[in-house]
C-alpha cells in the first residue's frame, strides 16, 4: 500500500459560545487540506442533541474550500510534555486559525456568488424595463 491509497480522514467538533449563540465549527481534514462549516445552535445544545444533530444534519453541511494544512501525528506518552506542546501551539497560532481562514475563504466565495446572481437580476430587469419601454413606444405610434 503506497502513500497515495491510503486516505486520512479526521473530525472535530467544536462548540463554543459566542454572543448571543452557542456556535459549532466542524472541522474536517482530509489528506492534508483542512474543510470548515460553521453552524449557529442557538441555546446551549446538550450533548444528545448535538448527536441528533450530527445524525440527521451532517451530510447536508456546506463545508468550506479546503486549504491546506501542515499534520504532524506524534506519540507522546508523557501528559506534561503533551501539555506543554498544546500551550505552545495556543501561544504561537492561537486556536483555529486555519479554521477561521477557512470560513473567510467560504464567506468570501458566498459574497462573491450573491454579487453575480445580483447582477444577472439587475441586468435582467433593466432589459425588461427596456422592451416594456419598446412596446409603449410601438403602442404610441400605432395610435398616432
Amino acid at each position: 500500500m503506497n502513500k497515495e491509497e491510503t486516505t486520512a480522514i479526521t473530525g472535530i467538533l467544536q462548540i463554543f459560545f459566542e454572543e448571543p449563540f452557542w456556535v459549532g465549527v466542524f472541522e474536517r481534514t482530509e489528506n492534508g487540506r483542512l474543510s470548515v462549516c460553521k453552524v449557529t445552535f442557538g441555546p446551549e445544545p446538550k450533548d444528545y442533541e448535538v448527536q441528533n444533530f450530527i445524525m440527521e444534519h451532517f451530510d447536508k453541511l456546506r463545508f468550506s474550500p479546503s486549504v491546506e494544512v501542515e499534520t504532524t501525528i506524534k506519540l507522546c506518552k508523557n501528559p506534561k510534555r503533551l501539555q506543554r506542546e498544546v500551550k505552545k501551539q495556543i501561544v504561537n497560532v492561537g486556536i483555529g486559525t486555519k479554521s477561521q481562514q477557512a470560513l473567510k475563504l467560504q464567506q468570501e466565495q458566498a459574497k462573491k456568488d450573491s454579487k453575480i446572481r445580483s447582477k444577472l437580476r439587475r441586468e435582467e430587469e433593466q432589459l425588461w424595463l427596456f422592451q416594456l419601454k419598446q412596446e409603449k413606444k410601438k403602442e404610441k405610434h400605432k395610435g398616432r
